[in-house]
């Protein structure tokens, strides 16, 4: 049975994903979630991370 791609809720525009460990890991990828979207999906495991926008940090 695949897993589905996880969803994290986070106050950072620019996040990190390395798809964590073990055989589903990737490269680490700096991504940057767009203001107007408010989300990013990382193109290697599909992680989906979208900011929490009443708790964000300064938009980069």
């Amino acid at each position: 049975m695949s897993r589905l791609p996880e969803t994290e809720t986070v106050t950072h525009w620019t996040v990190a994903c390395d798809g964590g460990a073990g055989a589903d890991g990737h490269p680490r990828v700096y991504l940057v979630i767009p203001e107007n979207t408010g989300e990013v999906t990382c193109g290697y495991c599909g992680k989906r991370f979208v900011i929490d926008r009443a708790h964000a940090q300064a938009a980069h």
